[in-house]
């Protein structure tokens, strides 16, 4: 998959995953935002099965593509915004997507997932502490006493949500995307397709424990 020609079927998914990231950006602004202006947005998810698919270069157009589409229509932040969204986005999606296309097993995208959640949330820390007094035209200070307390367990978890929402998606997706013929299966997937109900509950339990955790962040219980 990581050497994919530009083909319609490659324009046609790399669209439709870049639209499904879109819309998922749009559906999460109901979610409260974590200290005023964190907001959790679940296309990273979506960015990275595209890389899991295609290889890492597709995890980079789709977190452009989106972030763009986002800065012009629905987002306050302008270009400060668009550079987090795309630094987030690759941070997490880059290493899983390039640990998953030389190991594609399930232990390679646990493995993969693992480490892009870890760039993400020290990527974050670095650029939040940089780029944050800018936006928010504030002294760095205020920032510095916020990275441990609020960036990083917020950075954390929501990575942690992706990543079990990525594990329990990509199989049913990978599938029906070739059911509909726009994508071949590479031969170390071949014959993979059988259902595992033990990665399946971890993914579940991955995926419920952050929920939680956000759900206890932004006060719900």
């Amino acid at each position: 998959m990581k050497n994919n020609k530009i083909t319609p079927q490659y324009i046609a998914v790399t669209a439709m995953f870049t639209a499904i990231a879109f819309v998922s950006v749009v559906a999460a602004k109901v979610i409260p935002n974590v200290a005023g202006f964190l907001s959790y947005e679940p296309k990273d998810a979506i960015i990275v099965i595209a890389g899991f698919l295609f290889g890492p270069v597709s995890s980079v157009l789709i977190s452009v593509l989106v972030s763009f589409i986002e800065m012009i229509t629905i987002s306050s932040t302008g270009p400060y915004g668009f550079l987090m969204n795309v630094i987030a986005s690759c941070s997490f999606a880059l290493p899983a997507a390039i640990v998953y296309t030389k190991k594609r097993t399930k232990q390679g995208a646990i493995i993969g997932l693992t480490l892009g959640v870890i760039c993400m949330v020290i990527s974050m820390l670095l650029w939040n502490y940089i780029i944050t007094p800018l936006y928010m035209k504030v002294d760095r200070s205020m920032v510095v006493g916020m990275l441990i307390p609020v960036f990083l367990p917020f950075n954390l978890i929501k990575g942690g949500i992706n990543a079990g929402i990525t594990l329990l998606l990509y199989k049913p997706l990978v599938t029906a995307l070739r059911a509909a013929k726009l994508v071949k299966p590479s031969k170390s997937e071949e014959g993979k397709g059988r259902f595992s109900l033990g990665f399946f509950l971890i993914s579940l339990a991955i995926l419920i424990t952050f929920v939680l955790a956000f759900l206890a962040m932004i006060g719900v219980f």
